[in-house]
């Protein structure tokens, strides 16, 4: 109900005013009040006031229900994680706590406009080079399960222009070091007094598989008679930051991998090593499930621990290692694998990668070198 005032105006005049309750503002969620004043009775104020508020439960008090673009989120959520790993949602929850909820959160979904999502979006390309296009995608599955469910009648993300990355950015200049350069890096490890991390780099670097996997390897994965690696797990951070095992995102990712005779050698002396080692620990590693590479606890190791050993290795020698990530050991493996004449579908294989855009990244690269060199020997060829 509407309240009516009597009042004086500058003249002297008596007139009426009234103040009324409209709802909920339906975007902030707030209490939504309105006054007028100049009636010159009280029946006119109480009339209009009357009008007002039967407009306003016949319009904006039936969006007072609306509910958050949050609460929307978290039922899609619910949803969302039964469809993907654990390390996935991990990831999905810092986007949105990070760039997605800061934006709509606390606005009601229905009231979202394709205005407020273009300049989001917008904000976002200008906050990274990449990852907005990730942030612009998971913003567009809730109003897509939104819309679904009848939240709103449609959905303002579909329509958002979604800005271009800038064609010059590279995400890393040096995304791979050189034969030269991954063959000196060797050189800074003895691979008898530091077997275990030796090996460790040397498995990175030849096989190509990824540090989780890596970390996941046991002695049950390395078939020596065969001279294989089954990839089969992966360590990876939980909720919560927990380490946790699960298996490879895709088929493609559950592989077995060949392994060259050298790589084998330096697994069965950090083999040996590690039962001498780990019995002066009190542990037993001729067990079924021992790990290849563990912590001192015989548990998992950080998946922290092959950056700071590379890091300890390299970062006071920026003349002679481009900096790069454990990951991009991956990455050089994939540029030396077709340097040396393999094929795209033989790496992808090697890699375990369903989707090929990283392969193929690395590929065009070396592949458009090997065109380079192929042109100034023709060049040369018909010049002598």
């Amino acid at each position: 109900m509407a309240s009516i005032k009597k009042y004086t105006n500058k003249d002297g005049d008596t007139r009426y005013m009234y103040q009324a309750y409209l709802g909920i503002n339906p975007q902030t969620g707030k209490p939504k009040k309105t006054s007028r004043s100049g009636f010159k009775t009280k029946k006119e104020a109480t009339l209009a006031a009357s009008r007002l508020e039967l407009e306003a439960n016949n319009g904006d008090l039936k969006q007072a229900n609306n509910i958050l673009f949050e609460t929307v989120y978290h039922e899609w959520y619910e949803t969302y994680t039964n469809t993907v790993q654990e390390s996935t949602t991990v990831r999905v929850t810092g986007m949105f706590d990070s760039h997605i909820l800061p934006a709509f959160g606390r606005k009601r979904i229905r009231t979202i406009t394709l205005n407020n999502v273009q300049t989001a979006v917008n904000g976002w390309s200008k906050e990274v080079k990449r990852n907005y296009k990730r942030w612009y995608y998971y913003t567009r599955q809730v109003f897509q399960y939104a819309l679904k469910l009848g939240y709103i009648d449609t959905d303002p993300a579909s329509l958002v222009t979604v800005p271009k990355p800038d064609p010059n950015w590279q995400r890393d200049k040096n995304k791979f070091w050189t034969k030269q350069q991954m063959t000196h890096f060797f050189s800074y490890i003895d691979p008898v007094e530091e077997a275990e991390k030796y090996t460790l780099f040397r498995v990175l670097a030849y096989t190509g598989i990824r540090r989780g996997e890596c970390l996941a390897l046991t002695w049950q994965d390395v078939n020596f008679s065969q001279s294989t690696m089954t990839i089969n797990k992966t360590l990876t951070q939980g909720t919560g930051g927990k380490q946790i095992i699960q298996p490879p995102k895709t088929k493609a990712g559950k592989r077995t991998i060949p392994v060259d005779a050298k790589t084998l050698s330096h697994l069965k002396h950090w083999r040996h090593a590690q039962q001498r080692l780990y019995l002066m620990l009190g542990y037993n590693t001729i067990q079924p499930g021992q790990l290849v590479f563990a912590n001192r606890l015989n548990g998992y190791k950080s998946l922290n621990t092959p950056g700071k050993w590379l890091h300890g290795i390299i970062d006071d020698k920026p003349s002679e290692f481009p900096r790069i990530t454990i990951h991009k050991f991956r990455h050089t493996f994939t540029s030396l694998m077709f340097e040396s004449g393999a094929s795209l579908k033989e790496v992808q294989g090697l890699l375990g990668d369903a989707d090929a855009a990283t392969v193929m990244n690395v590929y065009t690269h070396v592949t458009g070198a090997k065109r380079k060199e192929a042109s100034d020997n023709f060049a040369r060829f018909m010049s002598e």
